[in-house]
């Protein structure tokens, strides 16, 4: 699930409110690239107890120069324009992921607003309306996130879970017999169209504008849930992926090599000082390494990351949101009163503690003084045209030329 931390930084107050985020682990940075730190540390190290107690002098002069080249070269690795436009694009690709998600609330009050009647028949059809939207749902989610696949791996999980009747799951199973490639969530939206109609007929819905209403919102939750099935299908191009992962990687290992230490034959030169760790180059492997890692975890957002969405939370969240806006809270609305500002109209200030009362916004021209020499308008007027001047003479143009023909 996503990692919220939005309270904790409601207030910016001292040093900053980011800085204590960086001590938690889940979601964070630290969890991501460790392995590949340590791995990159070895490697640093290895090559640096190479030099220093196994390479004789020859050796070390070939070694020397391995360090000069790959620290001259590895400048010309464009790794953050490739890296942050590939950022750019995952992160953009994952929010817009989330926003085609099909939300089945909205549907919901329109099926409770159009189809009335407090007896069983409609009670009925507003509920199987809405359990049909959230088997769309969640038939579409089942093909794009694990975890969901984990929990309804048959159609009988869905039968068990109240999704699915055995009436529908044989209709679902004998269409996946004879077209088995297909996907069917299409299928639920059909049979609560079909509900719609009868509705209608049966005099629940009160006219063709509300059956159209409903008709346009199941049409565009069937959009969202294609929308959805195709991100899935249609992923950034492996080229793109290949490419950065090839840039993140040849870099960290050719600044493995050029971030050595290694003793100056050059008397008169300035001796690098020897530090025994690399801070600098493991802070350069950290950020890059780490921006790598954003794209890996945000690419595919239904995965089990601490960063991808909950999804199994939303099933259950969609269908009780649903069933408690068409049946629970289906014309039980609290009685119409008078508010306690109605002889007021409205209120000059709205009661609270002294604390909450904020100072009212002002405009920026608010405290702006104009000069009177300045204040004067000045305008200049388009010449005054005379209409009816204007319509004579176009009249008198058309009678001669009437005559002459």
């Amino acid at each position: 699930m996503t990692v919220t931390y939005t309270a904790e930084v409601a207030t910016c107050r001292g040093f900053g409110c980011f800085l204590k985020l960086l001590l938690r682990w889940r979601g964070s940075i630290y969890k991501l690239v460790w392995v590949d730190l340590v791995t990159y540390l070895s490697a640093y190290y290895a090559l640096n107890f190479l030099y220093r107690f196994y390479l004789d002098d020859e050796q070390k002069k070939i070694f020397v120069g391995l360090v000069l080249y790959a620290s001259l070269y590895t400048k010309y690795i464009p790794i953050s324009f490739v890296l942050g436009f590939y950022v750019t694009i995952v992160v953009k690709r994952w929010w817009e992921q989330y926003t085609t998600i099909p939300k089945p609330n909205s549907i919901s009050l329109f099926v409770s607003s159009y189809i009335i009647g407090q007896d069983e028949r409609g009670r009925l059809m507003r509920r199987t309306i809405v359990r049909y939207v959230c088997l769309c749902i969640t038939m579409v989610l089942i093909r794009v996130a694990p975890r969901v696949k984990k929990r309804f791996p048959t159609l009988q999980r869905l039968v068990e879970a109240g999704l699915l009747t055995d009436s529908e799951r044989t209709i679902i199973a004998k269409m996946d017999e004879r077209f088995p490639r297909p996907s069917k969530h299409w299928m639920p939206i059909v049979w609560a169209a079909s509900i719609v109609t009868r509705a209608r007929k049966e005099g629940l819905i009160r006219d063709d504008f509300a059956v159209k209403t409903l008709i346009d919102q199941l049409n565009s939750l069937r959009d969202s849930a294609s929308i959805l099935l195709k991100y899935d299908t249609i992923t950034i191009p492996l080229v793109y992926t290949q490419v950065v992962t090839l840039a993140v990687y040849s870099y960290c290992a050719a600044n493995i090599l050029a971030s050595q230490w290694f003793e100056s034959s050059d008397e008169g030169k300035d001796q690098a000082l020897d530090v025994y760790f690399p801070f600098f180059s493991t802070l350069q492997f950290f950020f890059y390494m780490g921006w790598l890692k954003v794209a890996e975890v945000l690419i595919n957002p239904f995965g089990k990351d601490d960063e991808d969405f909950e999804v199994n939370w939303m099933i259950d969240e969609n269908l009780k949101g649903c069933y408690m806006i068409v049946d629970e809270m289906h014309h039980e609305h609290p009685e119409l009163m008078k508010d306690q500002y109605w002889d007021e109209v409205f209120p000059n200030e709205l009661p609270g503690a002294e604390e909450f009362h904020e100072q009212h916004p002002e405009a920026s021209t608010s405290k702006l003084e104009i000069p009177e020499a300045e204040a004067h308008l000045t305008s200049k007027l388009p010449p005054k045209i005379i209409v009816d001047d204007m319509v004579r003479a176009n009249n008198q143009r058309l009678k001669k030329e009437f005559f002459c023909c």
